[in-house]
C-alpha cells in the first residue's frame, strides 16, 4: 500500500473511548497486543500495535507498552482521537477524472487537494465519497471498512494516478501485486538543489517520528521503522531545484516525501518536510520575492503520481498508464527554467 493508516494527533488533543474491556478472571497473562487481536477482529496488529505506541491504549487508567502482559480484572480501554463513527459512505456528486474503466478497475487522475478516503477532520468531499456516488458495490478489502474500491492511496495534496477495483477479483488480484511490489510507481517531484549522485537508490527505514506522529521519519541505522527502497533518477538540473524522478519499490506513508528530506532534498513547497523555506540561492530580496512567487503557483508539494503499471487481473497482460504533469507543477518548472536562462 502506498500509505498506512495513521493517528495524527498531538499529545494534549482530545481523545474519544473507542472500546473498553474487562479481562476475564481466568485470562491467562498474555501480551496486550496478543489479546487485542483476538477481540477486535476488524483491527490489524499494525494499526494496534501502533495505538499502544501512541498511548491510546490504557490498562487501568494507564497508557502500556506492545509487550504488557494482561492480567485477570484489568480494564483496557482504547480511547483514539477522532469519535467513533460508523463505516457507511456518504455518495456524493463530485466529478472524477477517469483516464480508463472496464469491468474489472477503473484509473483516475486525483487532482490535489482531494482526500481519497474519509478520516478525521475529512469525513466529506473525499474520492471515496465521489466513488461511491458513481459506481454501486464496488468491493471492500478486509480491514478495509469504509474505504470501497480502494487498493492504495496517495497524499492530499499529491496529484495523479490511482488504480481503483470494481471487482472482488481485480481487488484480490491488485492487493496482491501492491503487497508483493511488483507495481509500477513513477512519480516526478521537484526537489531543492541537485542531488548527488544524480540517479541512486535510498535504501532507509522510515517509520513514524518519535518527536511528531504525523511526521514520517527516516531511521539509517535500521534500528525503527520499516524497510524502505525509492530509487530516484534526475531529469533537469536547474541549479536551485531539480526535477526528479522516483520509482517505488515499496510504499510507506510518505516515502517520497520523507527519503528525499533524508536525502538533503525536500520536495519543494513541502510544508511538512521543510520544503516551504528557501533551502539554495541567494539572500537578495528580488530572488525571494521569486521562490514566494513560485509558492504561490504551486501551493502544496510539488510531487505528482505520473505514471503506474500493473498486470490486469483478468486479461493477464501488463497494461500501464501516464498523465501530464498538472498546470500548477508545469508552470512552477517553467517559472524556474526562465529564471535560470535570465540569471547565468
Amino acid at each position: 500500500m502506498s500509505e498506512s493508516q495513521e493517528f495524527d494527533v498531538e499529545e494534549n488533543d482530545e481523545l474519544f473511548e473507542h472500546h473498553r474491556i474487562v479481562v476475564d478472571k481466568k485470562q491467562q497473562l498474555l501480551r496486550i497486543d496478543k489479546f487485542l487481536m483476538d477481540r477486535l477482529p476488524n483491527v490489524t496488529r499494525n494499526k494496534l500495535q501502533d495505538a499502544i505506541k501512541s498511548g491510546f491504549v490504557m490498562v487501568n487508567g494507564k497508557a502500556v507498552k506492545p509487550n504488557h502482559k494482561v492480567h485477570p480484572d484489568d480494564v483496557i480501554k482504547i480511547a483514539l482521537p477522532e469519535p467513533p463513527r460508523d463505516t457507511e459512505v456518504v455518495p456524493e456528486d463530485i466529478p472524477l477524472n477517469i483516464i480508463y474503466e472496464d469491468d474489472d478497475l477503473l484509473v483516475v487522475n486525483k487532482e490535489a487537494g482531494m482526500v481519497v478516503h474519509p478520516a478525521y477532520q475529512n469525513w466529506t468531499g473525499t474520492l471515496v465519497n465521489a466513488l461511491t456516488f458513481h459506481f454501486q458495490n464496488l468491493p471492500t478489502m478486509k480491514d478495509n471498512e469504509g474505504r470501497p474500491g480502494l487498493v492504495h492511496r496517495i497524499d492530499k495534496d499529491t496529484s495523479g494516478l490511482l488504480v481503483i477495483a470494481k471487482s472482488e477479483n481485480a481487488m484480490s488480484s491488485l492487493a496482491k501485486q501492491f503487497f508483493d511490489h511488483s507495481i509500477e510507481r513513477t512519480y516526478y517531484a521537484l526537489v531543492w538543489g541537485e542531488p548527488e549522485p544524480e540517479d541512486g537508490t535510498i535504501d532507509v527505514n522510515l517509520g513514524r517520528s518519535l518527536k511528531d506522529r504525523r511526521v514520517t521519519a527516516a531511521f539509517p541505522e535500521g534500528d525503527f521503522g520499516r524497510h524502505a527502497i525509492t530509487h530516484y533518477k534526475t531529469i533537469k538540473q536547474l541549479r536551485y531545484v531539480s526535477l526528479i524522478q522516483c520509482n517505488l519499490e515499496t510504499g510507506r506513508t510518505h516515502q517520497i516525501r520523507a527519503h528525499m528530506k533524508h536525502l538533503g532534498h525536500p520536495i519543494f513547497n513541502d510544508a511538512t518536510y521543510g520544503g516551504d523555506k528557501i533551502l539554495k540561492g541567494t539572500t537578495f530580496s528580488k530572488y525571494k520575492q521569486f521562490v514566494d512567487n513560485c509558492f504561490k503557483t504551486i501551493p502544496r508539494q510539488a510531487l505528482h503520481a505520473k505514471s503506474l503499471g500493473f498486470i490486469h487481473p483478468t486479461t493477464k497482460e501488463f497494461i500501464q498508464f501516464d498523465s501530464e504533469l498538472p498546470f500548477d507543477f508545469q508552470e512552477v518548472m517553467e517559472k524556474w527554467d526562465n529564471y535560470v536562462k535570465f540569471h547565468d
